[in-house]
């Protein structure tokens, strides 16, 4: 097993996974070992890892896949199989699993007897390239994105790259979309890579080449402000549309994964991009269409613009009761805590929704 990033990432590339899960939790009595899988997970990849000597069913609690069980209820179950599992501050909890797992089991451990240690090990090319890296744990409150959470570091992540097999094809696009975003807030030339690949017919060994270089792009800006202060907020590029997407989605009971949400997010930023920064337009409808070939359209009605905006209120970013968003003057410049008026906001919507 080697350091994939830097020490201080402690994000590893898997190279014999029993071998390195064993290693990672050498120094914890195996009765107080515990793993948070969803069910996707456990039934597609805890096979490759059943035999790992510490690991125990007693000490594993499945929850419910998606994202609309990433809430107090799931929680409260990881909770349960602490207690009642006999965890105290020197135990340490696993998570194996996409987005979500990752999130809600960070922070289940991290608010756990006001913390214990936690490793990650994404099985979706989403929680890969960013879900499980940076410190961001959360659940959904009140059908808000992420509403209530704390940042706090995986005392390790392992990047297992061959659990992409058990991927359906909407996943693997869905995890494409924060590689996509990576390369926005970095480079033309990470753009042009990216383009170039095929994500529909993946050659695998060229996307993990591509996974570890978007890992160093965001261990880039987590690095250089952990807290997101500052120039972290680069990773939230799509996010204030793309979170308001998914929750009306969630609201109207229309599956979406994360990546798509953040795509259509993009696309939306990028036109205020446009309007706030002078991006220019014959490359935001270049790109849209781009997007669009990947990640198809997501159809909403002008009667939604008022709810979409609401949502985009919650927004965590939020300063002074103003929406932030992050834009770019053009591909790999940012401007961080750009604010844009309602009629900015709906103007974007609406040049979204005509794009069909």
């Amino acid at each position: 097993m080697f350091p994939l990033i830097s020490k201080e990432s402690n994000v590893f590339i898997a190279e014999d996974l029993k071998k390195d899960i064993e290693q990672l939790i050498s120094n914890f009595s195996h009765d107080k070992v515990f793993l948070l899988s969803d069910e996707i997970a456990y039934e597609k990849c805890f096979p490759k890892i059943k035999d790992v000597i510490g690991l125990s069913v007693e000490r594993t609690v499945i929850i419910p896949s998606g994202d609309s069980n990433k809430g107090v209820e799931t929680l409260s179950k990881v909770w349960h199989l602490l207690s009642h599992g006999g965890a105290d501050r020197k135990s340490l909890l696993i998570t194996l699993g996409g987005g979500m797992p990752c999130d809600l089991g960070g922070f289940a451990a991290s608010t756990f007897k006001r913390g214990i240690q936690f490793i990650n090990i994404p099985t979706t090319l989403l929680a890969q390239v960013d879900a499980s890296i940076g410190g961001k744990t959360g659940i959904n409150f009140e059908g808000f994105k992420n509403e209530v959470g704390v940042f706090n570091q995986a005392s390790a992540v392992l990047i297992e790259t061959s659990f992409l097999d058990t991927l359906d094809q909407e996943n693997i696009v869905s995890g494409f979309a924060e590689m996509i975003k990576h390369a926005f807030i970095y480079s033309s030339e990470r753009w042009d890579q990216l383009k170039a690949f095929d994500i529909f017919n993946p050659d695998y060994s060229q996307l993990k080449d591509l996974v570890a270089d978007s890992i160093r792009i965001k261990d880039h800006f987590v690095q250089n402000d952990p807290l997101e202060n500052h120039i972290r907020k680069a990773l939230n590029f799509g996010h204030t549309f793309g979170h308001a997407f998914e929750s009306l989605a969630m609201h109207e009971n229309r599956a979406m994964l994360h990546g798509y949400a953040v795509a259509f997010g993009m696309i939306c930023e990028l036109y205020l991009s446009h309007s706030r920064l002078g991006f220019p337009m014959p490359l935001v409808m270049e790109i849209a269409n781009q997007l669009k070939a990947i990640f198809g359209h997501f159809d909403y009605e002008e009667s939604h613009f008022d709810e979409l905006y609401q949502l985009m209120t919650h927004d965590k970013k939020n300063e002074s009761n103003k929406i932030n968003f992050t834009l770019l003057e053009e591909i790999g410049k940012i401007q961080i805590n750009c604010q844009a008026s309602k009629k900015e906001v709906f103007d974007a919507l609406h040049f979204y929704r005509n794009l069909k």
